[in-house]
């Protein structure tokens, strides 16, 4: 953590010192709603589209109009309000068009409110007990399929209004009865509808300027508006919207019918309002997240929370006689695409269809009901996505969605769910137990290819395989599979011993040829412990699970030369695995190297500790860092390496001839060098100076630095140096840096702005890395060492150099802070540098 202090008054009177507002104490006087203009013209945005959408699914379900209208408000007010994804929009949806239509023709209206606020109320307790997740454990083949289900009736029903008939309570009656509608068709109903119909798909193409400013209006609410206007200029007598008095408005009653009927209305409704809702909200994150603008800003949905939020405006929105509500994909989208950053965009749409239900209602009265009827046949064509489609089918499982599809066409929305479900489970099942084993000669090599998961079922098969292979051949076992049980694993293990017995040869490989760790061949006699991890490298240096070689040594003593050959051995055995697993993989990348020479990026500086492999920590491979390695990672300043200008010729070679991007010096932890700085004396002019002795005379320097008060101390963000080693291990790395700029080449190419220098600090013991924060000018670094983050693209976090004064903490050293958080080390050392 960053130390800090407030600045100081010498002399303040008390009734003068203004009111701190501490981090976590409760704000002073009440909050205002504050509204943003995005938030405002997204709700705009939305409200346009959302009106004639609540009429035409109001409609759809032979609902009183108002319906829609009510649960619009609802959704937009109390689900904006108290759900759990900010940018969400709530309201009548067309995914329950079918369901909500069947109770209302099975139980009337008044019972619907009610199971509507019976599902609002299993919505609460489920958010409750916090079960929102295991929603999106439904296969995506299956909840496509019941929306595509669900989009075919509502477009085959509404398909008989827009020719001028009336829908029959089922989809095969609606299908059955099209010859006849044909027959019987209303020229004023479908030329309206054509007119809607050709408005919706028309205008998102609108081509140039015009058109993109023209755009912004949603297409539904100018295909609904022209078709009015219309049917009003041309006199056309077709079926309108007829919005009673609200006075008359039906309000729930206490439910009649048998209680399973009514209990099975009520879980359908909770199941479809609950999945679509919380899929529409993952979908709302990643809209927001790719929106480059804010999605930092923006909160990601809590699931429970939001699960919540829908009950509760279920609940309401079934007291007052409206729809069921759900997440709504379509306004959701508009809302982010609008730019909206708060839940204000939602709750003010809800507003707007709260004035508009209350002041437009002679103007609603003038839309044609085949306009809505179009409006939602649209809407429930494009439920059927053709992107969706090709997903499942490139996952193979378009069967779980055609089956589910059919289901909720023909048999209901549960029953086809249920299905979906039933051949998914079938599905996986297949797929698990599917194992197909085929053999080849290929190169005088036996190839043996798994595809699919080894389970106990596909013994008998493999056993078969593998003792039909020739013995003392060379057997190459390709697993094509994620899934390996111990069965399969113990048959492959013991045909591995006894054919390696025989003189023969195994390899295990993937399914693109990387060779993977073989099957344990060890026998029954065999006590040598198992490998307790899986190496990175084919040179298992790191000894896992074995004794450390002193404790082997006092266990059993050896000759003194038997370490020696040991370690030559593991050596030897290390390049021998290298050449038969790594070098195959290498040698193109490696011949094209030697053909085109080495140009690597940067030139990296660090330390000779055999912990610190840079090639792993930096995830790079041949041919990108041009590596120079050195006890305690020092640049001594040019003409004082006293006869060794190894480091100096390694510099120049990079900058001026291989024309590296950058340089990185890399310090780490429990740096031998630096102990061995922290605890040498003054030289003894009797005794002559060791190797080691004269090669640390340029690590003083940072000794010196890190002694001075004229330099910020080096420290790691969010954290004092954990004792004098790590602090002297930091300061070593930017006073390195620093001797970079003095060679005349580094100099030259920083000032013509083609080198960066970049500082390093690697902490062993916790694997972790933290790079220098600052900028680029001389003698400017903030002397904070960052962590890095385990993400793909790092970014570094915002240097304190780079904010404004008034945000930047007055940082002081360690000997201000109060001595109970000081740690021992830093005072002493702190006590060093006062002396």
């Amino acid at each position: 953590m960053t130390l800090c202090t407030p600045a100081r008054k010498t002399t303040r009177p008390e009734t003068t010192r203004p009111r701190v507002q501490r981090p976590h104490s409760p704000p002073d006087g009440p909050r205002r709603f504050r509204v943003a203009g995005a938030d405002l013209s997204a709700s705009v945005a939305v409200f346009l589209i959302a009106l004639p959408l609540s009429l035409g699914i109001a409609l759809a379900t032979g609902a009183p109009l108002q319906a829609g209208l009510v649960a619009a408000a609802v959704g937009g007010i109390v689900a904006g309000r108290f759900g759990g994804s900010p940018l969400q929009v709530s309201g009548p949806a067309a995914g329950l068009t079918v369901v909500t239509a069947e109770l209302i023709q099975r139980y009337g209206w008044r019972t619907t409110c009610a199971i509507t606020v019976l599902a609002g109320l299993a919505q609460l307790a489920l958010s409750a007990l916090r079960v929102a997740r295991s929603a999106l454990a439904v296969s995506p083949a299956i909840v496509h399929g019941m929306l595509a289900g669900i989009g075919v009736t509502i477009a085959v029903a509404q398909l008989h209004i827009v020719l001028g008939g009336t829908p029959q309570s089922s989809t095969v009656d609606n299908v059955l009865g099209l010859p006849a509608q044909l027959a019987r068709i209303h020229p004023s109903a479908l030329a309206i509808s054509a007119l809607t119909v050709t408005v919706l798909l028309s205008w998102p193409k609108l081509p140039g300027r015009v058109g993109r400013l023209v755009r912004k209006v949603p297409a539904a609410l100018v295909a609904v508006a022209g078709a009015t206007a219309v049917a009003v200029v041309a006199g056309l007598a077709v079926p309108r919207v007829d919005l009673p008095s609200w006075s008359s408005h039906a309000l729930p009653g206490l439910p009649e019918g048998p209680v399973l009927g009514i209990a099975a209305g009520v879980l359908t409704i909770t199941l479809v309002t609950s999945v679509q809702s919380l899929l529409s909200a993952v979908a709302v994150d990643k809209l927001v997240a790719a929106r480059a603008d804010l999605g930092r800003s923006v909160p990601r949905s809590h699931l429970d929370r939001e699960l919540a939020g829908q009950g509760a405006a279920n609940v309401v929105s079934g007291v007052l006689g409206g729809l069921p509500v759900a997440g709504v994909a379509v306004r959701s989208v508009a809302n982010v695409s609008a730019g909206a950053v708060s839940r204000a965009s939602t709750m003010l749409h809800g507003l707007w269809v709260v004035l508009a239900a209350l002041l437009l209602v002679p103007v609603l009265d003038l839309i044609p009901l085949a306009a809505l009827a179009a409006l939602v046949m649209v809407v429930g064509i494009q439920m059927v996505s053709i992107t969706h489609i090709r997903t499942v089918t490139r996952h193979r499982e378009v069967v779980v969605y055609a089956v589910t599809l059919a289901g909720v066409v023909l048999v209901g929305i549960l029953e086809g769910v249920a299905l979906g479900i039933a051949v998914a489970i079938a599905v996986a099942m297949h797929r698990l137990a599917r194992t197909r084993i085929s053999r080849e000669e290929r190169d005088g090599r036996q190839l043996l290819h798994v595809r699919g998961q080894l389970t106990f079922l596909a013994v008998p098969r493999l056993s078969r395989a593998l003792h039909q292979l020739p013995q003392g051949s060379h057997v190459v076992v390709e697993l094509d599979g994620s899934f390996m049980d111990h069965a399969a694993y113990e048959t492959l293990s013991e045909w591995t011993a006894g054919h390696l017995a025989r003189g023969g040869t195994v390899e295990t490989t993937g399914p693109s040829g990387a060779r993977i760790a073989e099957p344990s061949a060890r026998t029954a006699a065999d006590s040598a412990p198992p490998t307790c991890c899986r190496p990175w490298t084919p040179w298992h240096n790191h000894q896992c699970g074995e004794r450390p070689a002193a404790e082997q040594d006092r266990a059993a003593p050896e000759p003194a030369a038997e370490p020696r050959r040991t370690s030559g051995l593991r050596l030897a055995s290390g390049i021998g695995k290298f050449q038969r697993n790594t070098a195959p993989l290498v040698r193109d990348e490696l011949a094209r190297l030697a053909r085109e020479g080495q140009s690597p990026s940067q030139l990296f500086l660090t330390c000779a500790d055999s912990r610190l492999v840079t090639s792993m920590i930096t995830s790079s491979g041949p041919g990108d860092l041009f590596t120079v390695r050195n006890v305690g990672n020092l640049v001594p300043l040019p003409g004082e390496e006293s006869g060794d200008d190894s480091v100096a010729a390694a510099i120049e070679y990079a900058v001026d001839v291989l024309r590296v991007e950058s340089i990185t010096v890399c310090g780490h932890s429990g740096c031998g060098a630096m102990q061995a700085l922290l605890g040498s004396g003054p030289d003894d002019p009797a005794t002559p100076p060791t190797p080691l002795r004269r090669w640390l005379r340029h690590g003083r320097p940072s000794l010196e630095r890190m002694a001075s008060r004229r330099h910020a101390w080096a420290r790691i963000s969010g954290r004092l140096p954990a004792d004098a080693v790590e602090q002297l291990c930091l300061t070593n790395v930017v006073q390195q840096l620093e001797h970079l700029r003095a060679y005349e080449s580094v100099a030259r190419r920083l000032a013509e702005g083609s080198l960066t220098l970049h500082g390093m600090y690697f902490h062993v013991g916790e694997a972790q890395a933290y790079l220098l924060a600052g900028t680029d000018e001389v003698h400017s670094y903030d002397d904070v060492f960052t962590q890095v983050m385990p993400t793909d693209h790092w970014e570094p976090e915002r240097p304190e150099t780079d904010r404004p004064d008034s945000a930047r903490p007055e940082t002081v050293h360690p000997d201000s802070a109060h001595p109970e958080t000081a740690h021992p080390e830093t005072v002493r050392l702190e006590t060093a540098r006062a002396s």
